[in-house]
């Protein structure tokens, strides 16, 4: 089994109530007036009080195109990489010369040499650190990173890997666009970041916990239920209404032939890491795996103190359950899903 040794979460520093956002989505988006009642529905009803923006509110009426918002996103990126890359090296009681491998996963920005590199270079990692950028599996990401570590960290028993996830989602915002998905992700979506140390099972470090088993699932038909469409003016969103319902369709069964691979039961799982989706997937992943209450608590509140996070938000989850409960009784599962539509599973154990 591979270990997660540390988890280090990382915020820009431009903090934002909801109400202030809202103000600020109108007056880009709709400052026509059209749909503003829909509009203040969506932001008062998306279960999130405050979210953290990779520049100050007032320069995102100045980006003029998407290679300005593309300039800005990496600027940042490499920032907060940066500092969540540090960070958790450091929660792990590691050196920087200590990491072998770095995976970076994003859906909000493009960068070649990728943020890995840049985030490399400016740390001074090993030269010949591996690198694994990945890009496009959007809310999946955090999930799937842990996964592909594991995977990696079964070949090489003796290396510690980083995970790190950038995404800075204000850095999309279309403001030509009143559709219902664009006000949909304008009331959800918030820029975070975050990293996370692992290490096989022939490193000495054994503090954390441990990866048992993981489990990726990609669902037919359904390319059109979550993504983007890139065009001259960036990243459009495409979130179909259909999300919860595909949750309730595939999820429990997905999640209750996994745990039977191991032998577990729903009801033996006594730690729930779940991906922030909104209320309604929420109130989804609670219905189809019949949670018990308070299961998917650390998950709410991530989700009202920053709002969705994309890939970090799960790893932002993860490091709240173990900063609360370092030593939860029992397994755990941490899942997420994402475009694909896909899902991803991971059974932890501490």
């Amino acid at each position: 089994m591979t270990r997660i040794a540390a988890v280090r979460p990382a915020l820009p520093p431009y903090r934002y109530p909801q109400a202030e956002l809202t103000d600020a989505f109108e007056s880009m988006c709709l400052p026509d007036g059209r749909g503003t009642a829909l509009l203040r529905r969506l932001h008062a009803n998306a279960g999130v009080s405050y979210r953290h923006l990779a520049l100050p509110l007032d320069k995102y009426a100045v980006l003029e195109d998407f290679g300005a918002a593309n300039d800005a996103w990496i600027a940042a990126a490499v920032d907060l990489g940066a500092e969540a890359v540090a960070g958790a090296v450091k929660d792990a009681g590691l050196a920087l010369d200590d990491v072998d491998v770095l995976m970076f996963t994003t859906v909000t920005g493009l960068a070649a040499p990728s943020i890995d590199a840049r985030v490399a270079l400016r740390l001074g990692l090993r030269e010949d650190v591996k690198r694994l950028p990945l890009f496009g599996l959007g809310c999946v990401g955090g999930a799937a990173g842990i996964a592909r570590l594991h995977d990696y960290l079964k070949a090489w028993p003796s290396h510690v890997a980083v995970l790190l996830s950038v995404e800075l989602c204000s850095l999309t915002l279309q403001r030509d666009d009143s559709s219902l998905p664009n006000l949909v992700g304008g009331a959800l979506f918030g820029d975070g970041a975050a990293a996370v140390v692992m290490t096989g099972s022939e490193h000495p470090l054994a503090s954390g916990p441990s990866v048992v088993a993981t489990r990726s699932r990609l669902y037919p038909d359904s390319e059109r239920v979550m993504g983007w469409d890139v065009g001259a003016g960036g990243f459009r969103i495409v979130l179909g209404a259909d999300v919860p319902e595909v949750v309730r369709t595939y999820l429990g069964g997905d999640v209750r032939e996994f745990l039977a691979s191991y032998g577990l039961t729903v009801p033996e799982i006594g730690t729930w890491v779940s991906h922030p989706g909104g209320p309604k997937v929420l109130e989804a992943v609670a219905e189809t795996l019949s949670l018990r209450p308070g299961a998917l608590d650390h998950t709410w509140k991530s989700l009202d103190a920053v709002g969705n996070l994309s890939s970090s938000s799960v790893l932002h989850v993860l490091g709240d359950t173990l900063k609360r409960h370092p030593s939860p009784e029992g397994p755990g599962v941490l899942l997420a899903m994402g475009p694909g539509f896909c899902s991803e599973l991971v059974l932890l154990e501490w």
